[in-house]
């Protein structure tokens, strides 16, 4: 028996045969051509067939794991179609004449390059990116299909790293779990794996000699266990057991109340990125939505999406949560959510840069037709508004006058809308410094914690190089959240939390303690979630 230490991606216990997955050889030859154009032919077809792909690959993803996170394959093709790499590949094949495939992967090698050589963390993930789409490009140029097939058995996948579409093109029914040498708790296939509810380690010393071996997969202590004995066997089983068992006893907190046994009360709300999201909303029994990620009505679209599709949208969430609060954050584009439509330029710093709340106050067109809409769909439900990466009392300020506008505007033509609270996020240090100034002028708070985390720690949360110091626990943070909360508190602020350690139930108590008011969580953390705030006695 031997047993590997890893990073754990999700809790979960799983058990079968070991299956080393191995990409296909990409190796590529440089060869004279005579004819130019029919290799350039040759090239914009593969193209166009690997744009077909991916598009599928999106509404596969968009089935197994929602809209936000299928995203990154509709940004793939974007990538396919760019104006710089397409013109790299015509003029190495026009210059060198030379074949489509060595033309391919040599722009997919330069691009690849460049990007790793930036300093932002998010260009050097988008070499990734390039390498990705180029080694599929070049597999089609070369007859391969492309195809993630795991086999008939359910296995464990171990792999030096897998790419987002390999992993969801996997069949899910047939996926134990995953082992990768490479790879980070925030990249996209962790949170393909979470989002499937699949266990996963990153991080492993892995062999390819395990292939075909039996495994244990176990996500709470972040091991694999190779040929494991008949006690570790037996103890995994009784693990996977009481996993299920908790689930099912899960099921009969339905309907029950979000207190404590003390008599505390909390509203526990559900984070969606679609309206598809609201089934596991409800099915999970949230008591409202506390994060409506509106973005994927642009990031889906081929144009701006106008005021009529964004009004349907939002009144269907509205209508289908029958009165239950439906929070809706203005458009959050920029940074790592790119759609060409919005020619947004390269910065060295996105994430710090042109986004969010800065581009909708610049782009004034964009946001009202936004809140005009939401405007309009508040008659029929609970919508609230919240603003995204707000910094400062004169945004907030300039974001409400734009709203009494258009209430007038809607006023004078006759068009109803409901009492909409207004709030923000607090997401950045100057918003928890400032929160007793911001509570002033708005309805709620919300804490986006894994923002408010990296800028206050000046950590890049997408760098697995800082994975070891990234520390969500970090006194900083708990300060500025128990500032946030007594701050939003003084001056009639109610203050939730929509950032991932809403769902970390080691903090649960705390933030309880703190008075926070609301946790918004992804819809499967509800019941675990109910469940613990049930058992306190304060």
């Amino acid at each position: 028996m031997e047993i590997y230490k890893g990073k754990s991606i999700l809790k979960g216990i799983a058990i079968g045969k070991v299956l080393f997955y191995q990409k296909e050889e990409q190796s590529v030859k440089r060869e004279k051509i005579e004819d130019v154009e029919l290799e350039l032919e040759r090239y914009r077809a593969a193209s166009k067939e690997a744009v077909r792909q991916l598009r599928e690959i999106y509404e596969k993803a968009v089935r197994e794991v929602g809209e936000v996170n299928a995203a990154i394959f509709e940004v793939h093709a974007m990538m396919l179609e760019d104006g710089d790499y397409v013109d790299s590949i015509v003029n190495i094949i026009e210059t060198q004449r030379v074949n489509a495939e060595f033309a391919v992967a040599a722009a997919g090698d330069n691009f690849s390059r460049m990007f790793a050589e930036m300093e932002d963390e998010y260009f050097r993930s988008r070499a990734a990116d390039v390498k990705d789409i180029s080694e599929r490009v070049v597999g089609i140029l070369c007859g391969r299909n492309g195809n993630s097939n795991i086999g008939e058995e359910p296995v464990i996948v171990v792999a030096d790293d897998l790419a987002p579409s390999e992993t969801v093109q996997m069949d899910k029914e047939k996926l134990l779990a995953f082992v990768t040498r490479y790879g980070s708790a925030n990249s996209h296939t962790a949170i393909l794996a979470r989002t499937m509810d699949i266990p996963a380690l990153i991080g492993v010393d892995i062999r390819e000699e395990w292939n075909g071996k039996q495994a244990v997969i176990d996500g709470y202590e972040g091991i694999i266990c190779l040929d494991p004995d008949e006690e570790t066997l037996e103890r995994a089983r009784e693990r996977q057991r009481e996993d299920v068992e908790a689930r099912d006893l899960l099921q009969q907190l339905r309907g029950k109340e979000d207190v404590t046994a003390g008599g505390r009360p909390i509203r526990l709300y559900a984070n969606i990125a679609s309206v598809k999201d609201v089934t596991s909303v409800l099915a999970n029994d949230a008591a409202g939505i506390g994060l409506f990620r509106s973005e994927f009505l642009y990031l889906e679209a081929e144009d701006y999406p106008d005021e009529e599709a964004q009004f349907q949208a939002y009144k269907t969430v509205a209508e289908n949560m029958a009165g239950k609060k439906v929070i809706v954050r203005t458009l959050d584009i920029g940074a790592d959510k790119q759609v060409d439509y919005f020619h947004l330029e390269p910065e060295e710093n996105p994430a710090m840069g042109y986004r969010a709340i800065r581009v909708c106050l610049d782009r004034p067109k964009v946001f009202r037709t936004q809140l005009r809409a939401l405007l309009r769909a508040s008659a029929y439900g609970n919508i609230a508004i919240m603003y995204p990466m707000i910094i400062s009392v004169d945004e907030v300020r300039k974001i409400r006058k734009i709203v009494e506008d258009l209430k007038q505007e809607l006023d004078e033509n006759g068009i109803s809308y409901g009492d909409v609270e207004q709030g923000i996020m607090i997401e950045t240090p100057a918003a928890a410094v400032i929160s007793d100034l911001l509570a002033q002028e708005v309805d709620f708070f919300s804490i986006g914690t894994n923002d408010l985390t990296q800028y206050t720690l000046a950590i890049d949360r997408q760098n697995m190089k800082l994975d070891s110091i990234y520390d969500a626990h970090h006194p900083a943070v708990l300060r500025m959240i128990q500032m946030t909360v007594e701050n939003g508190h003084k001056h009639g602020c109610w203050v939730g939390i929509c950032g991932e350690l809403g769902a970390d139930m080691t903090l649960t108590e705390t933030f309880l303690k703190m008075g926070v008011d609301e946790l918004s969580v992804s819809p499967s953390c509800i019941l675990p979630l109910r469940k613990k705030i049930r058992e306190f006695q304060f």
